[in-house]
């Protein structure tokens, strides 16, 4: 059993990744950054000027803006400023309104915003924010996370100055030190009291996709999975309605629904993914309670605890990461015990490794798909032990080794490839 000061550790750590999130977070956390200036400037600005690291802008370039009808930043920052309330954090935009998407409109036509690469930084998520307003200026600097203030500045007197220690990684100095196996013990042993709350996950996850059903979002992969043709074609059965809820979520968040869907690790898609692949095998499988809560825990936890490793934001798509989550929860339902997981996560690792991040849009749904029918595939290996050997590919013996190798791919081998996919999406003709 792990110590009851760890466990507290821990459950922290998932009350802190596992968050509420309207819209797509990087142009959300944007959004942010001026509200927090905003405020700081005591008036509504004159002036906005942002800067922003290159990953953060390619996954603000094509993605809607929930409540406007819009795609793109400058409505996020104009919102920003004008209605936007910091202690929301990445409900950020909760207040929108018709009115102030046409104020926002206005703001945007009068070339009141200026947004810009921040040259000379390795930092992946950075955005800064200057506002001014007649003689008053006031700059706040959010790094290293999507809510995480590190320098807030008014007429330039510094208010905060946070030196960070710790790369893009989102660990934090007092999180409990996380192997695979220690999520496992973490998951199957933490009180059931102590987990239930995950199930929020399930209940606005669940609520993202099922609103989907209803509209026209995105690329409507969610709402086209149930048509008829389509069940002709793939059944209805347990693996078509995850896929369908899965990617409906995806669709109705990026495509600007006004609507919360549950994030992990600064993520809105990474949330879905790891919990509605879970979430419907449990529903439809009849799993206890218990079951679909220490399910829900082990898919949330190992996504925290790769990301740890691989940064906020990456070259590598979040899908291949939230898809393993998944992959371990469905195994554990299955009646898989550790070494079927760690089968299962050698198994994704395997497959998907090398899935290019090119922004976040509505196609991204299409990712997502993608990565959970590998999460299923990858379960269903496991249990019949099946695993991908230590003699294929970047695959080791040591599972936490074989995750290292993905997040080391990811993170350090895959950067001239996040600026090629830049390069690209900034000259298209």
């Amino acid at each position: 059993m792990i110590p009851a000061a760890e466990r507290a550790q821990i459950i922290a750590l998932i009350h802190r990744e596992v968050i509420p999130a309207i819209g797509c977070t990087e142009p959300i956390a944007v959004a942010l950054c001026t509200a927090r200036a905003t405020e700081l400037l005591g008036t509504r600005p004159e002036r906005i000027e942002v800067l922003l690291s290159a990953n953060i802008l390619k996954n603000a370039m094509g993605v809607g803006i929930p409540g406007t009808g819009m795609i793109g930043l400058p409505i996020a920052v104009a919102l920003g400023a004008l209605v936007g309330r910091s202690d929301y954090e990445l409900e950020v935009l909760r207040d929108v309104t018709p009115e102030a998407v046409a104020e926002g409109r206005r703001f945007i036509g009068e070339k009141r915003i200026a947004i810009a690469l921040k040259e000379g930084i390795e930092e992946k998520l950075y955005a800064e924010v200057a506002v001014s307003a007649a003689s008053h200026r006031a700059r706040a600097v959010l790094a290293g996370g999507h809510t995480r203030f590190v320098r807030l500045e008014r007429d330039g007197e510094v208010l905060l100055d946070e030196c960070r220690t710790t790369a893009d990684t989102g660990e934090n100095a007092d999180d409990a030190p996380l192997t695979l196996a220690r999520v496992w013990e973490f998951a199957m042993e933490t009180p059931l009291d102590e987990l239930r709350f995950i199930l929020e996950t399930k209940r606005l996850n669940k609520a993202a996709a099922e609103l989907a059903f209803e509209g026209e979002y995105g690329h409507a992969i969610g709402r086209t999975m149930r048509c008829a043709r389509e069940r002709q074609l793939m059944g209805d059965c347990i693996f078509s309605r995850i896929l369908s809820y899965t990617s409906a979520a995806c669709d109705a968040r990026m495509a600007g629904a006004m609507i919360p869907v549950m994030s992990n690790s600064g993520s809105g898609n990474q949330g879905i993914a790891a919990t509605l692949p879970v979430a419907i095998y449990a529903e439809e499988t009849g799993a206890p309670e218990e079951q679909t809560i220490r399910a829900l825990v082990l898919s949330h936890l190992t996504v925290i605890y790769i990301k740890q490793s691989l940064g906020r934001l990456s070259a590598l798509c979040g899908c291949v990461v939230a898809a393993t989550g998944s992959s371990c929860g469905i195994t554990y339902l299955m009646g898989g015990g550790y070494d079927r997981i760690v089968a299962a996560v050698k198994n994704m690792i395997a497959n998907l490794t090398g899935m290019i991040c090119d922004g976040a849009k509505p196609s991204c749904a299409m990712k997502l798909t993608s990565g959970v029918s590998t999460a299923v595939l990858s379960a269903m290996m496991a249990m019949d032990g099946h695993c991908v050997s230590p003699v294929e590919g970047i695959i080791e013996e040591d599972v936490d080794r074989s995750i290292h190798n993905l997040t080391r791919i990811g993170r350090d081998g895959m950067c001239e490839t996040d600026r090629m996919v830049l390069d690209i999406m900034t000259h298209k003709q």
